[in-house]
């Protein structure tokens, strides 16, 4: 999924915008969470519901490339998401954010039902840990890691584009390649959008409504850093 980019804020190269207030932070980053860790628990009850239910299963089996569906779907609503940012209210792109969330449930129904739970336990444990050492990172780091956005948003691009490539060649090779890739950028992503945030929140915001659409798109970033670890690795781990 793509993982569109605000802009960077900041003073000069390799500084903070001015000195953090902690507990303006803590409350700002703890409302990210909360909405972030919401949106999960409503992916995973929905993969789970959904991997157990025959229709859903029929569904998958009878409808060639219902993934494609699927994933057409989540693109546009991360694209409305975006498109209308700064024309509805802070709770309509919550509620768009939720909507995106239970739509991922699909994709990892397909997840449930395709590998094993030790591969998808494995998976999980290690999305935990590599996302929770490069968010560590992000927020304490004193180096400014602004450079990392163009690298990364390359990268994802050259990533989407291999993937469609890879598509029509099926190359199991190019298909490790491409999910060794994608956990190196989203991993990168995380600290990056960490970082970021923390730069946002130490400028401060005009007013709440503003504040709250910012919390909420960057639980949506966080979310799609942690979902898509999580989805490499699956595949990564799911060859063994």
């Amino acid at each position: 999924m793509d993982n569109n980019q605000p802009p960077f804020y900041g003073n000069q190269p390799g500084t903070i915008a001015r000195p953090l207030a902690m507990t303006d932070e803590a409350t700002f980053f703890s409302k990210i969470y909360f909405w972030m860790c919401g949106a999960l628990a409503v992916t995973a009850v929905t993969g789970v519901i959904l991997s157990r239910s025959a229709a859903w299963l029929g569904f998958l089996i009878n409808t060639s490339f219902a993934w494609v569906g699927i994933l057409i779907l989540q693109v546009g609503i991360v694209l409305g998401i975006n498109f209308l940012l700064n024309k509805v209210s802070s709770a309509v792109i919550k509620g768009l954010f939720l909507l995106f969330a239970v739509s991922m449930g699909f994709t990892i129904s397909i997840v449930l039902l395709v590998y094993s739970s030790a591969v998808i336990s494995k998976a999980f444990f290690c999305t935990a840990g590599i996302y929770g050492a490069m968010a560590v990172y992000g927020m304490v780091t004193k180096k400014s890691l602004q450079a990392w956005g163009s690298f990364l948003f390359m990268g994802l691009v050259g990533l989407i584009i291999a993937m469609v490539v890879n598509l029509i060649l099926g190359s199991a090779l190019m298909d490790f390649v491409i999910c060794v890739v994608g956990v190196i950028v989203f991993a990168g992503l995380t600290a990056y959008d960490h970082q970021k945030l923390r730069v946002l929140c130490a400028g401060g915001f005009p007013d709440g409504e503003t504040e709250a659409k910012t919390i909420t798109m960057g639980a949506l970033e966080l979310y799609l850093d942690f979902i898509n670890i999580f989805l490499f690795l699956v595949r990564l781990f799911g060859r063994e």
